[in-house]
């Protein structure tokens, strides 16, 4: 369970890392702007947006491979302990090769097999069930009520009108 607290630590750090450096970035064009317009005394909000978002835009394509190699490592650290780490340390979880020498449920199904003889009887004749032949098909067909109702519903009765 520890691993597993530590691992989603390491994903809000990795959140951090990769968000931080945009943040950063759009919060300093944001006070430069801010301190010019107050100088100037433009207050004006697109031009504080667009230094913004092309700065934070040129922030992510000059670190992008950082972010993807700060997310392919969380990401290969995470399948590692998924697949590597857990099954090895933790009691509860079937081991890897658990299903490499042993057929699941084999012995049971054989022995269900055995006491049930219908069972038995249709997996040996694969295709021919026996009560599946036509004349042990009971089955009742009724006719449907009809009422002899010439009578107008709702919405035909709303044309006629008109």
């Amino acid at each position: 369970m520890e691993i597993l607290v530590e691992y989603l630590a390491k994903g809000f750090m990795t959140m951090l890392s990769i968000s931080m450096p945009c943040v950063l970035v759009a919060a300093g064009v944001g006070l430069v702007v801010g301190i010019l317009q107050a100088v100037t005394q433009v207050q004006e909000q697109t031009i504080a947006a667009a230094p913004k978002i092309c700065l934070v835009f040129l922030s992510i394509v000059l670190m992008g491979g950082y972010f993807l190699k700060i997310l392919t490592n969380f990401v290969f650290e995470g399948v590692n302990i998924a697949f590597q780490v857990v099954p090895k340390t933790e009691t509860y979880v079937i081991p890897s090769d658990y299903y490499k020498y042993t057929k699941p449920f084999s012995a049971e199904m054989q022995d269900r097999i055995n006491e049930d003889r219908s069972l038995n009887k249709a997996l040996i004749n694969q295709g021919n069930i026996p009560w599946d032949k036509k004349a042990t098909r009971h089955q009742i067909y009724i006719n449907s009520k009809q009422t002899n109702s010439v009578e107008p519903n709702f919405i035909e009765r709303l044309k006629i009108g008109r």
